[in-house]
């Protein structure tokens, strides 16, 4: 922040003209929007909202400390706006790197590092690379295991991140995105069995236990393993119940069971596609009566689009899967 106020006399003039105005991270969405994600997502944006309102206002004074630097009010130059950008910066540009402890900063590790001609490089969730500082060299190098043709455009990889920490971490979505995923919660697993099943409360009681209640998802691949397992659990008779430890090691119980599984899982696929084609229809309409937020709306338009496809993907596999016992 302080760097970016100083203008003409800062010597990272230079890099800070090169760094975007404004971000997309949800943190920097208009609340109206950020309405509009998928459940998991905004709850995390909103708790990313939170934790930078929170390190603004416990700042306060730190940014008070340093006003016999500046001849104009901190107030004014480390303001919210002027903090938000400048997190954003960091958050979605930082790469790991060392430092040694110095005794006039935070105690805290200091692995944080801006590297400018590394911002240049795009995010692909198709090529793998090896990228770190080399202490004999003294370069950040970024290394591909995979080949690139001449003038072709040169990418890196942020990780195996599905869509939605994208979005959340760098304010972008990615097309086509191998990674990507559908979240089901865990009320969703109940919403289309019996209501009069006594098991129920310890079949979610087990499932918790043994940490099957979180990352179940729908994926370009169909159904993960985790949540098919977790429809197994719910879908056992009384007279199978006993078999649950099986059912958590991935042996089949019965032709039954696995049927009434598939069943389940596409009930719940089917919610989602109608969800998801609801909340398409909300966001054009929106799109058409809230002009200035159009690139934001667009944004959650495109992580939508993606989600529709992977389900509709999901809903064919499920099918296809059915077909045996039909």
């Amino acid at each position: 922040v302080s760097e970016k106020h100083a203008g003409d006399q800062s010597v990272w003039k230079p890099y800070l003209d090169i760094l975007p105005k404004a971000y997309t991270c949800p943190v920097c969405l208009e609340p109206k929007v950020v309405n509009l994600f998928p459940e998991p997502l905004k709850a995390k944006a909103e708790e990313q909202r939170a934790r930078v309102q929170g390190f603004f206002s416990s700042s306060r004074d730190f940014f008070s400390s340093l006003q016999p630097l500046f001849s104009e009010a901190v107030e004014s130059i480390f303001s919210y706006s002027a903090l938000l950008w400048a997190w954003c910066t960091v958050n979605t540009r930082a790469v790991y790197m060392k430092h040694g402890q110095r005794k006039c900063f935070s105690p805290e590790p200091d692995t944080y590092a801006l590297a400018p001609y590394l911002d240049l490089l795009n995010h692909s969730p198709d090529v793998q690379v090896k990228a770190a500082f080399n202490e004999e060299t003294r370069c950040y190098e970024v290394r591909t295991a995979s080949g690139c043709r001449k003038h072709e455009q040169v990418f890196i990889c942020y990780g195996p991140h599905d869509n939605q920490r994208l979005l959340l971490e760098y304010g972008f979505v990615s097309i086509q995105n191998p990674h990507a995923c559908v979240y089901v919660s865990a009320d969703l697993l109940v919403k289309y069995l019996p209501s009069t099943d006594k098991q129920m409360n310890k079949k979610m009681s087990i499932l918790k236990d043994h940490d099957f209640i979180e990352n179940l998802t729908f994926g370009w691949d169909g159904p993960s393993w985790r949540l098919l397992t977790a429809i197994k659990l719910l879908c056992l008779e009384a007279e199978e119940f006993t078999c649950w430890k099986k059912v958590l090691l991935g042996e089949i119980i019965s032709d039954t069971n696995e049927k009434r599984s598939l069943v389940i899982a596409q009930k719940i696929c089917h919610y989602f596609i109608e969800e998801t084609n609801a909340m398409l229809r909300k966001v054009s309409h929106m799109k058409d009566e809230e002009v200035a937020l159009i690139n934001q709306l667009t944004l959650v338009e495109t992580l939508w689009t993606e989600e529709l496809k992977i389900l509709q993907a999901s809903a064919e596999i499920l099918n296809s899967l059915q077909m045996p016992f039909r």
